[in-house]
């Protein structure tokens, strides 16, 4: 078995009125907010399915289904963590991820470092090792229309 492992994770939400704008754990002022069963954090999210495919360990939808009450309304950080411990379980260590937020609006850039800080607590890794972009699609597709926001994650980790 190869000691390093690459995983890539993509989540997207659609943005609706009444909810709260979460994105790496951050409550975010804005007229909407993603809808789903957890608290809709559409960054944490992919975080989590880069990670767990890494480890070849499924998705977040077979740890957390939205079928199960228990996961309504959860903080993703908090399911962050359970997959930072899963991982742990299963004898491997982050090295890095590197995560990308497609968004028209609002503009992230003010909060991306308390993300990447949130984020790096969540999965007990160093602030270093976590890096968080975000962009715009120019106007074009879905997130571009603001309908909607996706985000991409790819993560290296390793066999301790």
């Amino acid at each position: 078995m190869t000691p390093f492992r690459i995983g890539h994770g993509y989540d997207v939400h659609c943005l609706i009125d009444g909810r709260p704008l979460i994105l790496g754990g951050v409550n975010i002022p804005f007229e909407q907010g993603l809808l789903g069963h957890s608290d809709a954090d559409v960054l944490t999210h992919a975080i989590m399915d880069a990670l767990l495919g890494a480890a070849a360990l499924r998705d977040i939808g077979h740890h957390f289904p939205d079928s199960d009450e228990a996961y309504a309304g959860a903080d993703s950080l908090k399911l962050a963590e359970r997959v930072a411990a899963l991982l742990q379980q299963h004898g491997y260590a982050i090295v890095n991820v590197d995560a990308t937020l497609i968004a028209q609006r609002p503009k992230i850039a003010p909060y991306i470092e308390q993300m990447r800080q949130n984020l790096a607590q969540a999965l007990a890794i160093e602030v270093g090792q976590i890096n968080i972009k975000a962009t715009t699609e120019e106007h074009l597709g879905f997130t571009g229309e603001g309908l909607g926001m996706a985000a991409h994650a790819v993560c290296l980790i390793e066999k301790c």
